[in-house]
């Protein structure tokens, strides 16, 4: 009976379902499993010429020194060998082509001296003479004096800025970097505020209304009128601070200066000039730190 009874339970039958599909994602191969040598596109050029040139540049400016005095000669020797004689003779082809070849034979011994006594001047940066210092408004507000703060430390490691004087209201309110030391102490020289506002570079900039850049200061008379920077002070930016004041920066570099450095000093003298508005309205005289 209990056989009969285990045989009439019904045993469930188990439905056995697949698995949902999973959608197609792109397949992403690792850029290590990529075989060396497989990149087809255009590989970078090497000019070997310029390259070579560059690396033997007074070799080069000799050559045609070589090859002139050369080709002199061996028109003497084929002329002393030819039988032709010495003296040039009008109707004589050989002698027209001996003349034509000593023209161009000196000439190119003129060029090649003419190219070793041109040699284009190497720029580097020199170590400006002078002494350190940071002079900065004492009555500025703190949140004024951290912005001039991060103008010049911003100046100094991206441009080749290494003075940096700031004039405003007749009043020096920066001098910072490296100055002229001042006579008989070793102290940096102190900044004339009115005289650098009535002297002619001042008014020059005031009237052009923008940035004067002197990329060569000892080509410039003006230079003398800014006896706080270092003598050897090689480029000079004088950028406008509306119509009040002057920011007088500095360079170590012959023409240092690029031209994204210019503009953006530019936009550097337009947020000065605006922070200071704020702050010059009445201020006692400059405090020396």
């Amino acid at each position: 009976m209990e056989a009969g009874r285990i045989l009439q339970i019904g045993i469930p039958w188990i439905t056995w379902r697949s698995p949902p599909r999973l959608p197609n994602f792109p397949r992403y191969i690792c850029a290590s499993s990529i075989q060396r040598g497989s990149y087809k596109g255009p590989k970078p050029g090497r000019d070997w010429i310029a390259d070579w040139v560059s690396k033997n540049d007074d070799a080069v400016r000799s050559m045609p020194i070589y090859f002139g005095g050369a080709s002199l000669l061996a028109v003497l020797f084929n002329r002393a060998i030819s039988g032709i004689a010495p003296v040039a003779d009008a109707s004589s082809s050989q002698s027209r082509a001996d003349l034509l070849t000593l023209g161009l034979a000196v000439t190119n011994v003129l060029t090649g001296l003419v190219w070793l006594s041109i040699r284009p001047k190497s720029i580097t940066p020199v170590e400006p003479q002078g002494v350190e210092c940071q002079e900065i408004y004492s009555h500025l507000p703190e949140s004024v004096v951290s912005e001039i703060l991060w103008v010049w430390e911003s100046l100094s490691a991206v441009t080749c800025c290494k003075s940096l004087v700031i004039v405003y209201d007749c009043e020096c309110i920066v001098q910072i970097g490296v100055a002229a030391k001042s006579l008989n102490i070793d102290e940096p020289f102190a900044v004339d505020a009115a005289k650098l506002m009535q002297g002619s570079l001042y008014q020059g900039v005031l009237k052009s209304g923008a940035q004067s850049y002197m990329a060569n200061l000892s080509l410039y008379p003006g230079r003398s009128e800014l006896p706080f920077l270092p003598s050897n002070t090689q480029a000079v930016i004088l950028q406008p601070l509306g119509d009040r004041g002057i920011a007088v920066l500095g360079g170590d570099t012959i023409r240092g200066f690029t031209t994204s450095d210019q503009t953006w000093i530019s936009y550097i003298g337009e947020k000065l000039d605006a922070t200071l508005a704020k702050y010059m309205s009445s201020m006692p005289s400059v405090v020396q730190e």
